[in-house]
């Protein structure tokens, strides 16, 4: 029994080992093409165009820089907050996203020349009471985390008697204005300038303040060599007129002006369908693909360590005690941020973003699995494995072939239940910029401000797909029984 206590935890192991560690061949492959994150929820500088590409003012600078210096990018779209993460952790080369060059900043990151500068304002209903800072007193104002404008807004807030509420991203932020739970919200002068003429429903209240500059960002100390070609690069287009252009392109008046039209040509459940069904498909693909393949890790790893705690041995309890513990008890947005940055910060070693999503429901997932696999098993009468042995039978053979035949019914219900749970609970991983349905939620979002409307269109998805899986499931359970 010790031999197999010892192999089962070797094999868990083995399999944590083969999932966390990238091997360097990899790495070196790939070493001339850079990472780049970015925001998703950016416009004009980051947002994607109804073929799911990712333009702005951003993504077409960095193209054109790349083409220019004669190196290669591969932009991965995963919102502010975890593109800032993913540099300090070294899951990424560098950030480009309307970043701010700020002292703090700086002690963090080495930035790139400014390529933009731009200011603070705040946006307010167009009819509301208020017109200045003055009218904030007592009120709350939206602000988006990890930004200037929730930095400006926190410096001033004592000031003007308001308090603040942080969202992650700007279509949330925008309608808590809109619809009144807000007062108003800060946000950088270009951006909300862009979206006051494209149709956002807001209006500027105040005059830009806190003006600073954007900048491109790398690990400090790190990348060297790709700092230095963007700011070559910068200076050639600046010289040679290309900048100019990228700028006109998406802030002139005809740029804004086809955008408000766009966006009032897409304002039903239809229109958004036939406009975004490509992108929409290809984020239902993605949550698909993760559930199916978590499924399958976390059911493995959860009958493996539920196992472990009824086998008669102590140590083997205690693994398996232990596990649940920690990762029924950790929140899954903790745990896949710890897995995506926390451990390359460690070991130094990238581990893609599927391949954390996979492992974060594996151990979540896999320890409710777990728990109730070792439920199940103590469930069935210990007078039928009491009694399996004293027929001869070792115990290996008598769990095989008398407890858990009878433990499995107990179990399916619990089974079907966590199956739906790791479905809907691939959402959480947009954290860590996986393109599953909520993220591409929030990219459509971002292009058209129509969060009702999207978010009305992925339930109803999220529902289909719940309602399949439970049949499915159900299916299943009778087969069993019968």
């Amino acid at each position: 029994m010790k031999k197999f206590v010892s192999m089962l935890c070797a094999f868990l192991g083995l399999f944590m080992i083969g999932f966390t560690v990238q091997p360097s061949s990899t790495a070196q492959a790939s070493e001339k093409t850079y990472v780049i994150d970015t925001d998703v929820t950016f416009p004009p500088f980051v947002y994607a165009n109804e073929d799911n590409k990712y333009v702005g003012i951003d993504m077409d600078l960095i193209r054109a820089i790349a083409k220019e210096e004669g190196f290669k990018i591969k932009i991965r779209p995963v919102g502010f907050n975890a593109a800032v993460q993913s540099v300090s952790s070294g899951q990424a080369d560098g950030v480009i996203a309307g970043m701010s060059i700020t002292d703090e900043r700086k002690a963090k990151f080495d930035f790139s020349d400014p390529y933009y500068s731009s200011g603070i304002v705040m946006g307010v209903k167009p009819n509301g009471d208020v017109k200045s800072l003055k009218d904030l007193k007592g009120k709350k104002v939206a602000v988006k985390t990890g930004t200037s404008g929730a930095d400006y807004a926190n410096s001033i807030k004592d000031k003007y008697g308001f308090k603040v509420v942080t969202f992650d991203d700007s279509d949330n932020m925008y309608n808590d204005v809109k619809n009144g739970n807000s007062a108003g919200c800060f946000e950088d002068s270009a951006v909300l300038a862009y979206g006051v003429k494209t149709g956002l429903g807001l209006k500027i209240a105040t005059k830009s303040t806190n003006i600073g500059d954007y900048g491109f960002a790398v690990k400090k100390g790190h990348n060297k060599e790709l700092m230095k070609m963007f700011n070559e690069g910068l200076a050639k287009l600046k010289k040679n007129g290309e900048y100019d252009k990228i700028i006109e392109r998406y802030t002139g008046e005809k740029a804004t002006h086809a955008k408000k039209e766009k966006a009032a040509n897409s304002h039903t459940i239809i229109g958004l369908l036939k406009e975004n069904g490509g992108v929409i498909v290809s984020g239902l693909f993605e949550t698909i693909k993760l559930t199916v393949v978590s499924i399958i890790c976390a059911t493995l790893f959860g009958i493996l360590i539920g196992f472990l705690g009824v086998v008669p041995n102590k140590i083997a309890q205690g693994v398996s005690g232990t596990v649940i513990y920690i990762f029924r008890g950790l929140p899954l947005i903790v745990l896949a941020l710890f897995i995506y940055n926390g451990i390359p910060s460690l070991t130094g070693s990238k581990i893609p973003a599927f391949v954390a999503g996979v492992i974060t429901l594996m151990l979540n997932e896999g320890a409710y699995i777990a728990a109730f696999v070792k439920g199940g098993i103590e469930a069935v009468d210990s007078g039928q494995m009491e009694a399996a042995r004293s027929l001869g039978l070792p115990f290996g053979k008598a769990m095989r072939k008398v407890v858990l035949p009878q433990g499995i019914k107990i179990m399916i219900p619990s089974f079907i239940n966590q199956f739906i749970i790791t479905l809907k609970d691939t959402s959480i991983l947009s954290v860590i910029g996986l393109l599953e349905l909520t993220q591409t939620g929030k990219i459509i979002i971002a292009r058209n401000l129509e969060g009702f409307r999207v978010w009305t269109i992925v339930a109803v998805i999220y529902l289909v797909l719940i309602t399949v899986l439970t049949l499915l499931s159900k299916w299943v359970e009778r087969r069993i029984k019968d």
